[in-house]
């Protein structure tokens, strides 16, 4: 029982390290309004990313759906609580770079999210149980399903933000003046 504990307790503690490095970075741990909201409504607003949950918490999950389906492709006799803890890894390690100050400033120079302050730790925190989340939900629902459900958060994000996933890489690495203007209409 103990040697299948292991990857669990590996994905907590690597999960603890990203947590402490953000604050170590200087990262703020709540929303400088001190409150904690479950959901954060506007994509736009001066607390977007500093609350639990918020528009691009569906994103997250993509991640994790699409973590499972990679980490299958290339790893599937690792066992799955190590693959978990692999997919822990990736995403503690993209919400460390996201939150680098030169990450948050691309954001601000390439895309709509001028007042972009990075994301607190507890908003990080709850990314990551997001692409858990994905993880599990992959795990358990047929692949069709999953495939289904990365369309439909990412359409129903782009429908009703002007953001998701895929936009928000396209605007981060190779930034499109048409999309940033479409998107400023929402962000105005």
């Amino acid at each position: 029982m103990t040697r299948n504990l292991h990857p669990w307790l590996v994905s907590f503690l690597i999960l603890a390290v990203a947590a402490a490095w953000l604050l170590a970075d200087g990262r703020a741990p709540l929303a400088p309004s001190g409150r904690i909201l479950l959901w954060y409504d506007d994509p736009w607003g001066a607390e977007g990313s500093q609350h639990l949950f918020d528009w691009y918490s569906p994103s997250h999950l993509i991640h994790g759906l699409l973590f499972y389906a990679g980490l299958w492709l290339v790893a599937r006799r690792l066992a799955i609580g190590w693959r978990f803890a692999l997919a822990v890894l990736v995403e503690c390690t993209w919400e460390l770079v996201e939150n680098s100050d030169a990450v948050i400033e691309r954001y601000r120079t390439a895309t709509v999210s001028k007042d972009y302050l990075g994301d607190t730790v507890l908003n990080s925190v709850a990314d990551v149980v997001c692409m858990a989340l994905g993880f599990w939900l992959a795990r358990r629902l047929p692949v069709w399903i999953s495939a289904a459900l990365i369309l439909l958060f990412e359409v129903v994000t782009v429908w009703l933000i002007r953001d998701g996933l895929a936009l928000n890489v396209l605007m981060l690495l190779w930034p499109v003046e048409a999309v940033r203007e479409w998107q400023a209409v929402a962000a105005g």
